[in-house]
């Protein structure tokens, strides 16, 4: 069986996940009361299974989603990248320019749709701003997906423990977002699939410009 070329196979990952996002966009905005199968579902689910416990871990994981965290830990990652100062200065300011840029087009989507949060009463934790799509969940998975890049970088084999943990971070930043009340279900699959189509374009550019190993 013949293997697509990488930029091939990005760039269809891309597309996919942009079309995915687009169609849950556009059902999102036709929905009935703005809510999708599920999300109603998922909500009331978190509002019946909260403990004192669990409510405390998942406002501690929601808190490495945003703010400076994500931020930091791409450019430490970057800058453990590449044999001179100079290239991990510029890997360290490539992927939090990434991460930044993903989040202002998320922000102008995210006003765009104007989708109301669940209601203020059923929040556990602070949140600000519109619904769709999640900012952590988009935050957390593009801070993953990236720092995995920055593993990939460092070497051809990836530590799979290591990627494994900082995927479930990923997700678990937007999960913690249904389960504290501020989101529903849709908005971090929003959140998700906008991420995977970020991140696909990201390394077909990456690929495009000569960077990486093309076989």
């Amino acid at each position: 069986m013949t293997r697509r070329p990488p930029v091939s196979l990005c760039g269809q990952v891309a597309l996919a996940a942009a079309a995915a996002f687009a169609l849950l966009t556009a059902a999102t905005l036709r929905a009935t009361h703005g809510l999708l199968p599920g999300d109603a579902a998922l909500h009331h689910w978190s509002l019946t299974h909260r403990s004192a416990a669990a409510v405390a871990l998942f406002r501690a994981v929601t808190a490495t989603g945003t703010g400076v965290i994500p931020f930091a830990a791409v450019v430490l990652a970057g800058l453990s990248v590449g044999g001179t100062i100079r290239r991990r200065v510029i890997t360290a300011a490539s992927l939090a320019l990434c991460l930044g840029s993903a989040q202002v087009l998320r922000y102008g989507v995210m006003t765009r749709v104007a989708r109301p949060r669940p209601p203020l009463a059923d929040w556990a934790t602070h949140a600000s701003g519109w619904s769709f799509p999640s900012g952590h969940a988009t935050t957390g998975a593009i801070t993953a997906g990236l720092l995995i890049a920055a593993l990939r970088l460092r070497g051809p084999r990836i530590p799979r423990v290591a990627a494994v943990l900082i995927g479930m971070w990923g997700a678990a930043v937007g999960l913690s977002r249904i389960y504290l009340g501020v989101h529903w279900f849709s908005d971090v699959v929003g959140g998700w699939l906008f991420a995977a189509a970020w991140l696909a374009l990201t390394v077909c550019a990456y690929l495009l410009a000569g960077r990486g190993t093309v076989r």
